[in-house]
């Protein structure tokens, strides 16, 4: 048992380190170096190891006995994060805060105490790098399996992950304080830790910490494999987990069914894909979470090889294994895909029914499946991209005609129409100027082309917070540039679909919200979409290919 502490101790330590911190970093100093105090840092840490650890392994369970939505902690933690930067910006504020709270001692309410709030709120938000010990820990977590060992090891991993933050903290603290002109002016470094904890709690409302951390390469990515994929360490997670934990599933065995799942996104109307149903074709399982760097880092990948094969005979299955209680959230998923522009099918393996059927151990993980359903090969973590490809075209076999993809030669210089929202929260390059929200009205074109990536409405439309809903006569306008475009639709009807003045083709709308393809052409081009719904049908986002 020693030796899994050790380890799930390192691998905290490493991920404290990794690009995976960047984002929640500025808040931990800021939340430490607010005020002089020498037990600030300390308090700031020990409210990130207790939500972390609490949350990590129980969150998920405490909110489904009380009946409460998966992504409330988070939610509240953003909320926190706002009520504690006006609190350090105004004096006012501050005491109005206390102020309920003074009958229960004679001394003013220690500043230590909102240092712990600052390390509540940053485990709660806080996404770290996930390795097989926290991929273990929320398997066990997720199907209820939580024992005290994984009490302890998940304690280790949330100390380990502490100490190079506290020392960092700490540092900063006594730093700022060494410096004469900040002790004179103690308000306004107060002040300014305010505008950067309301900062970052802007920057998570906006997603602003996944595309930092994305952004950066993952440089720890080797020591985390040498630490927690030893031999040693996979020996102690196997007892962890209750004994020989069978391998990764292995290179030719028959694919476990895909099962277990809360939802599918991307298919017909929901319904559920198995492997049986997809034999005769390639499939590769891909096991993600989207909270997860790693995993979004092979995302481009996965797209580029999803447009290049799928017509040849690939398909890819996204399995979705969440790490969090606000993954599990079926909203916060599909809002996800849709944002990230995945278009294959994606699986919710909320109780990771699917997981353990493959024992997997690890995000991102990619297992290949043949036409026959045997594994073919499997991939743990980032990298082999080429590899991958290569086998993929292997097993389709003469059906492959086109050059292989190449992501990062091609993607900087392919400019495309970027997602666009319908809804008024991220309506964005719009014709019109301005919506009625919430109510329907009659719109009108401006007179002229609508310019490049912008759009326009004509008709009557409800415009909503997230979706518009046609009415009579309701037209959609967009100057586009894209090889393909997909839009989210919902409801019962028919929408005509016009490119550059032309009818291409009308398409039924029915059921649920979903993506349907509007339009692929055989080569990248520039044109004027041009939509036109019957009354009841609902547009969310467009996304472009």
């Amino acid at each position: 048992m020693l030796v899994l502490l050790g380890i799930a101790f390192l691998a905290g330590v490493i991920t404290a380190l990794s690009p995976c911190v960047l984002p929640v970093l500025p808040l931990l100093l800021a939340g430490s170096a607010a005020s002089e105090s020498r037990w600030r840092p300390f308090a700031v840490m020990a409210g990130l190891v207790l939500s972390f650890t609490t949350f990590t392994l129980a969150g998920a369970a405490i909110l489904s006995a009380l009946g409460l939505p998966e992504d409330l902690l988070r939610t509240l933690a953003i909320v926190m994060l706002f009520v504690l930067a006006a609190s350090l910006l105004s004096q006012r504020v501050a005491r109005n805060l206390e102020r309920p709270f003074l009958f229960l001692t004679r001394r003013p309410i220690a500043r230590e105490s909102s240092g712990f709030v600052v390390g509540i709120s940053a485990g709660l938000v806080m996404v770290p790098c996930a390795g097989p010990v926290l991929a273990a820990v929320a398997a066990l977590a997720a199907t209820g399996e939580v024992t005290w060992r994984v009490v302890l090891v998940t304690a280790a991993y949330s100390i380990g992950h502490a100490l190079p933050l506290l020392a960092l903290a700490v540092g900063s603290q006594r730093l700022t304080s060494g410096m004469r002109v900040v002790r004179s002016h103690a308000h306004v470094l107060r002040q300014g830790a305010g505008v950067v904890v309301a900062l970052t709690a802007i920057a998570i409302v906006l997603n602003a910490p996944e595309r930092l951390a994305t952004a950066v390469p993952g440089y720890t990515q080797a020591f985390q494999e040498a630490i927690e994929r030893s031999s040693s360490a996979q020996r102690e997670l196997a007892t962890l987990r209750g004994g020989d934990s069978p391998a990764p599933k292995a290179v030719g065995a028959g694919a476990p069914e895909i099962a277990g799942i809360a939802a599918w996104i991307n298919t017909p109307e929901g319904e559920p894909l198995t492997l049986a149903s997809l034999r005769g074709r390639v499939v590769l399982v891909d096991f993600w979470t989207y909270s997860c760097i790693n995993c979004l880092r092979t995302l481009p990948h996965l797209k580029a090889w999803d447009t290049s094969y799928r017509d040849a005979g690939l398909t890819i299955v996204g399995v979705h294994s969440p790490e969090f209680a606000f993954e599990r959230v079926p909203d916060n998923v599909r809002s996800t895909v849709y944002r990230l522009g995945i278009r294959y099918p994606v699986a919710l393996d909320n109780d990771f029914a699917t997981w353990s059927a493959y024992s997997n151990q690890y995000w991102p993980a990619k297992y290949l499946v043949d036409r026959q359903g045997r594994v073919r090969y499997h991939h743990f973590g980032e990298g082999a991209y080429e590899d991958t490809e290569r086998r993929i075209r292997v097993l389709l076999g003469e059906t492959v005609k086109a050059k292989p993809t190449s992501v990062d030669r091609e993607t900087p210089y392919v400019i495309r129409t970027p997602e666009s929202y319908l809804g008024y929260e991220r309506l964005a390059r719009f014709a019109n100027g301005s919506v009625a929200p919430d109510i329907e009205w009659m719109y009108t074109l401006p007179q002229g082309e609508v310019p490049l990536d912008v759009l326009g409405y004509a008709g009557r439309w409800k415009v909503e917070s997230e979706r518009i809903v046609a009415g009579d006569d309701a037209r959609l306008k967009l100057r586009f540039q894209a090889k393909d475009i997909f839009l989210v639709l919902e409801g019962e009807g028919v929408v005509e679909i016009l490119v550059d003045g032309r009818l291409s083709r009308t398409m039924k709308v029915s059921g649920l919200p979903r993506l349907y393809t509007l339009a692929r052409f055989p080569q990248f081009r520039r044109g004027v979409l041009e939509l036109r719904f019957s009354p009841g049908v609902a547009g969310y986002a467009f996304t472009f290919g």
